[in-house]
């Protein structure tokens, strides 16, 4: 297996999720509101974005 390193990948990061976005990336499925996940998913890849400028 290749292991992939990552420079500071035990660092936390912060980010504000609602409780509906955080069920949603659980697993739970909100069918009468589908961007619930798509708006949780969004914030964290800003997140990794502004935090280790990936593009």
């Amino acid at each position: 297996m290749n292991q992939v390193k990552i420079p500071n990948g035990d660092e936390k990061v912060t980010v504000e999720l609602t409780v509906k976005e955080l069920l949603a990336l659980a697993g739970h499925k909100f069918p009468l509101d589908k961007g619930i996940e798509i708006s949780a998913r969004k914030k964290l890849n800003e997140a990794l974005e502004d935090t280790y400028r990936i593009q």
